[in-house]
């Protein structure tokens, strides 16, 4: 999770970052190196052995797990500051504590996202059956290069190349190379890079030539990701949130404005693909689920390791204009989902207990968030695991992922012959009927989570082995 951050000498810019390259919001700080007497500290050098000595002194510092944390260990035989990073880090992952958690990104690239989504791209979120050597689009954004070319969910990539002439089936990248072969295949995230795709939809196969571009991604879809659904005469609020940025405020209080006045209390809320990100948008979901809720009663918690505990603090409801008094909330999530998407579905656990479910396959598991800390001079931003979250009752071990918590699940399929939102599509349909009382099998604790479908078999987003800022809260982004 991401918290905004402060305008102040030591400002602590909050983050809950997800899974291994994909995000998590949240709401916590970013840190500005300062000296003894707390002024800014002198600029020191950006070689790599200057990068990793600072690197080495924030984890110290700040990390939720000193305890972890080797008491000494040489960075001269590691080539970045990531690597230094990941060997520093090496027990806590190990614990499944902090699975790539800790990662040093570009200040500019990572304030460009959550400001506005900025990224370029094709705009697509990739999934990948990597036994069967297949490849579909999971999703595709609006005013994006791929959608425009009439890419969507659904479609399966068959070939990439650079021209008609060096195409290459997916189904031997993936033989040589694996997942990342792919990644490399479809080249840099730089605006201007073209491919050739050899793509099949319900249209057919055709050669379809894409080329990257700058583009702001819409964290809440306007195809798809704000509806009222009639289910048996019953009426359901359906929101899906891409990511957790700045810019999802206004569609998510225009959502459930909507639903205030068409007096929906049932609701469904689809983070299937959603990494995390801004922790105070995370909130802001708590709080329009919060109208039944007082200003003196707790969302949730943040908690600091015990050094800091004056950094603690307790996030109460705050009710907006907006807010319904939900009935029944059904939250859709996969091993995609995770951090700050996580967090919004613990928040409502002591206040809705078995009317809040988890539908489709256990979560990623992350109750666990980052502080920024900035070195401006190397557009350096370290994201470390400095804080853990609980809910009003003080829950927050959820580690191997949401199934563990919950009072009330459901297993769906992720069904990519539908589009999202569609009642009749797996996840959504199990969603509906939960919230009309139907059965259904509960999630497997032991689920891995990955996204299968009855004809695809198993399928999990593509992710890169160094992941930007906007791949890790977009898991599956290109």
């Amino acid at each position: 999770m991401t918290r905004a951050p402060l305008t102040s000498l030591l400002a602590l810019s909050v983050i809950l970052s997800g899974c291994g390259g994909s995000g998590g919001g949240g709401s916590a700080p970013v840190v500005a190196t300062t000296g003894p007497s707390g002024a800014p500290a002198p600029s020191a050098g950006c070689t790599l052995r200057d990068r990793q000595d600072w690197a080495a002194a924030q984890l110290r510092e700040w990390y939720l797990f000193p305890e972890t944390l080797p008491a000494s260990l040489d960075p001269a035989t590691y080539t970045s500051v990531q690597a230094y990073v990941d060997a520093l880090t090496a027990t806590a992952r190990g614990q499944r504590r902090d699975r790539n958690f800790t990662y040093v990104t570009s200040i500019a690239q990572e304030n460009a996202f959550y400001a506005s989504g900025s990224s370029a791209g094709f705009g697509i979120r990739l999934s990948t059956d990597g036994a069967a050597g297949r490849v579909f689009v999971a999703e595709a954004f609006e005013g994006a290069p791929a959608l425009a070319q009439g890419i969507d969910r659904g479609t399966e990539i068959l070939a990439i190349g650079t021209n008609a002439g060096d195409l290459r089936t997916v189904r031997s990248i993936i033989t040589a190379e694996g997942g990342g072969g792919v990644t490399a295949a479809l080249g840099p995230n730089t605006a201007g890079v073209t491919r050739v795709l050899r793509v099949t939809d319900g249209a057919g196969q055709r050669d379809v030539t894409v080329s990257k571009a700058d583009y702001a991604l819409a964290p809440v879809s306007e195809r798809y990701g704000a509806r009222i659904i009639e289910d048996g005469g019953r009426q359901v609020g359906y929101v899906n949130l891409r990511t957790f940025i700045s810019t999802a405020d206004a569609p998510l209080r225009n959502a459930f404005a909507t639903f205030r006045a068409r007096n929906v209390t049932d609701v469904i809320i689809d983070v299937r693909y959603n990494g995390g990100g801004l922790v105070s948008i995370a909130e802001l979901v708590g709080d329009l689920l919060g109208r039944a809720r007082t200003g003196s009663e707790a969302l949730n918690y943040t908690t600091y390791r015990p050094e800091k505990a004056s950094r603690n603090s307790t996030r109460l409801f705050q009710p907006r204009a907006e807010s319904i008094a939900p009935t029944r909330v059904a939250f859709i999530g996969t091993a995609a989902t995770a951090s700050a998407s996580e967090l919004i579905v613990n928040d409502q656990i002591p206040y809705l207990r078995a009317n809040a479910a988890l539908i489709g396959t256990n979560t990623f598991g992350k109750p666990v968030g980052q502080i920024a800390v900035d070195r401006a001079a190397c557009d350096d931003r370290l994201r470390i695991v400095a804080f853990a979250t609980q809910n009003a009752a003080r829950q927050g071990n959820y580690f191997d992922g949401l199934a563990t918590v919950v009072e009330a699940s459901c297993q769906a399929a992720d069904d990519l012959g539908r589009p999202l939102g569609d009642p009749a599509e797996g996840s959504v349909r199990a969603a509906l009927d939960f919230i009309a009382g139907r059965p259904c099998n509960r999630i497997s604790v032991g689920d891995a989570g990955t996204l299968s479908t009855r004809s695809e078999g198993k399928r999990e987003l593509l992710t890169p082995a160094n992941p930007d800022t906007a791949q890790r809260e977009v898991p599956g982004l290109f």
